[in-house]
């Protein structure tokens, strides 16, 4: 059998949650389903899904094996357009959303080079730090930072990682000293991100997968980066930020890093498109883009 074709069948099958669902859509006989998927498991040497009379559901191994096969399948939908992208001009209209301050100083410049590049390509883009429903919503491809749970039906690709670092304006370490250790953190002004519920914690990485939280305590709270990071030029405390929106108040000596040893903690960005046999190509050059300018951007 071809391997390809028994990952579509499973992946459409763990998507579905039935051989028979699964059978319907793509046409085939439930046995030839359960055949491909038969065929999986016996060359991998793992069960992939648990089956009873009532339900079937993935194994542990089924589940990773889910999401490695759903991003094959895209690239390879990808590379088997790359002859079509040859000989059509891309237009249409593309919905992007994105987190607000990461889509407007790092997405936003990529789709303006893409629109002018493409005079047929209109753009609808929405900056919001509200997780969209893709589906639901109407977007086509969406950009999310932090860790990312595998969501059905939806693809992923991590294309870059931001690094957060604390960061304060020379003349407050003057006046204040700093801190030596992230212990020391508590006894700093510090200028907290909190748009609702409880401010988040600075988190650093501990060796490993582990990571180090701390709560330093604020008395001033914004919800704005980019009002944080001018807070922080004008010497009202420490800021815990992406390295990339401080990038050049750190190169003219408005901001210094605190702890240049430090390794910076890591959130990953990813970006998301909903399965499809046949992803778009305004998508797909999109996703491209993105996915060669954003770790530059992120360096």
């Amino acid at each position: 059998m071809d391997r390809l074709t028994s990952m579509a069948v499973f992946v459409r099958v763990a998507d579905l949650g039935s051989f028979a669902a699964a059978a319907d859509e793509l046409a085939l006989s439930a046995t030839m389903v359960g055949k491909h998927v038969r065929f999986l498991e016996e060359r991998l040497r793992v069960q992939l899904i648990h089956r009873t009379t009532r339900r079937h559901s993935l194994t542990e191994f089924g589940r990773a094996y889910y999401e490695r096969c759903r991003a094959i399948l895209a690239e390879a939908d990808a590379a088997d357009a790359m002859a079509t992208d040859q000989t059509h001009a891309l237009h249409g209209r593309l919905r992007v959303t994105a987190p607000v301050h990461f889509g407007r100083h790092c997405v936003l410049p990529v789709l303006l080079d893409l629109a002018r590049h493409y005079p047929g390509l209109e753009l609808d883009l929405s900056f919001s730090d509200r997780l969209a429903d893709l589906a639901e919503d109407g977007y086509d491809l969406a950009v999310r930072t932090g860790t990312l749970e595998p969501i059905p039906g939806l693809v992923s690709r991590r294309v870059a990682s931001q690094a957060m670092i604390v960061c304060a304006a020379p003349g407050y370490l003057e006046r204040h000293g700093g801190p030596a250790t992230l212990n020391e953190l508590d006894h700093h002004h510090v200028l907290a991100y909190r748009r609702s519920g409880p401010v988040p914690p600075w988190i650093f990485p501990a060796g490993g997968r582990a990571v180090f939280e701390i709560r330093p305590p604020s008395r001033i709270r914004l919800d704005d980066l980019d009002a944080i990071a001018d807070a922080a030029v004008a010497e009202a405390g420490l800021a815990w930020l992406p390295r990339w929106l401080v990038r050049d108040r750190l190169r003219g000596g408005e901001l210094v890093n605190v702890f240049p040893d430090e390794p910076g903690y890591m959130y990953d960005v990813h970006l998301a498109w909903q399965q499809t046999p046949h992803l778009a190509r305004r998508i797909r050059v999109a996703v491209e883009a993105l996915a060669a300018a954003l770790p530059e951007t992120m360096a």
